[in-house]
């Protein structure tokens, strides 16, 4: 006897996404930034492994819908990660291309548009302006 289940997938995006489509999703984010000569300068001396965890658990937690991050800081208590205090500040154009960035880079994950909008607005904070 055969049994067989249909398996759907959830319509949630918090729901069908995972910690590692997260990652995969920042480690072609963070490619985008390091081609684009105008933002590439700022990833230098950078350490991106750590770079790549921190923007994976903010964006892991914007997509679930949580607004802390995991040690249980605010969202908006963490410091810049582009642009620190050795290097200029980003533009407002450098800001918003970094953004977009982002948006491709989740966009290939087929999120609905509100929920890449949320994850935008979850990592503008890390960007110093």
């Amino acid at each position: 006897m055969r049994t067989t289940e249909l398996v759907t997938c959830s319509r949630e995006p918090c729901d069908r996404l995972g910690p590692v489509a997260v990652r995969a999703a920042v480690h072609r984010w963070l490619r985008l930034i390091a081609a684009d000569a105008e933002l590439a300068p700022y990833l230098i001396g950078v350490d991106r492994r750590r770079l790549a965890a921190l923007l994976t658990a903010r964006l892991d937690a914007a997509l679930r819908g949580v607004r802390r991050s995991p040690d249980g800081v605010p969202a908006d208590a963490a410091g810049p990660v582009l642009g620190g205090p050795r290097r200029p500040p980003l533009t407002g154009e450098q800001r918003w291309r970094v953004l977009d960035y982002l948006a491709a880079a989740l966009w290939t994950l087929d999120l609905p548009a509100a929920t890449v909008v949320d994850a935008q607005r979850a990592v503008a904070g890390l960007l110093r302006a």
